[in-house]
């Protein structure tokens, strides 16, 4: 995690990366006060079907988890490229709202060790597009659990490859 500089405030409005996500997630919409507080509003998490008010007990997980992308290729970035991935608002599935300890339980986990209980067809797809549009690898073991997992769904992997810095 110290390679990825996150939770930056990249469009310079007062709210980092973390809040940017909650506020763009958000099923209703919270109030968004001085130095980006965020009051009201309501989340869903997709990985468990939780539902939660408070924003403080969700964390914003990065699909592919920081130290996940290292061992598939963000060992070979500069600094810069870390922080385009660890704060990435350019695709939905990149960061996602979910509840804290569902997301704690992930770790660094990838699809053979570790998927959600809720909307798995979903997850497979979201960490595929992810893992195409930061062109990063995977092991066997992670394209046999996303094949096996994958062949009963019907979602479709959509993706915008990163920018390149």
């Amino acid at each position: 995690r110290v390679n990825f500089r996150h939770w930056v405030d990249t469009d310079s409005d007062g709210c980092t990366t973390r809040y940017e996500v909650l506020i763009d997630e958000a099923v209703d919409a919270p109030k968004v006060g001085e130095r980006c507080r965020l009051t009201g509003g309501r989340w869903f998490s997709y990985y468990d079907g939780a539902y939660w008010t408070n924003p403080d007990d969700l964390d914003i997980d990065h699909m592919v988890p920081l130290k996940e992308a290292w061992r598939s290729g963000a060992d070979q970035w500069d600094a810069r490229r870390r922080q385009d991935y660890a704060n990435d608002l350019g695709q939905d599935a990149s960061l996602v709202a979910v509840t804290d300890n569902v997301n704690q339980a992930k770790g660094d986990k990838d699809p053979a060790n570790w998927l959600p209980s809720d909307e798995v067809c979903r997850y497979v797809s979201e960490w595929t597009a992810t893992k195409l549009r930061w062109s990063l690898s995977a092991d066997t073991a992670e394209i046999d659990a996303l094949r096996r997992v994958s062949k009963d769904c019907k979602t479709r992997v959509e993706f915008t490859p990163a920018p390149w810095v």
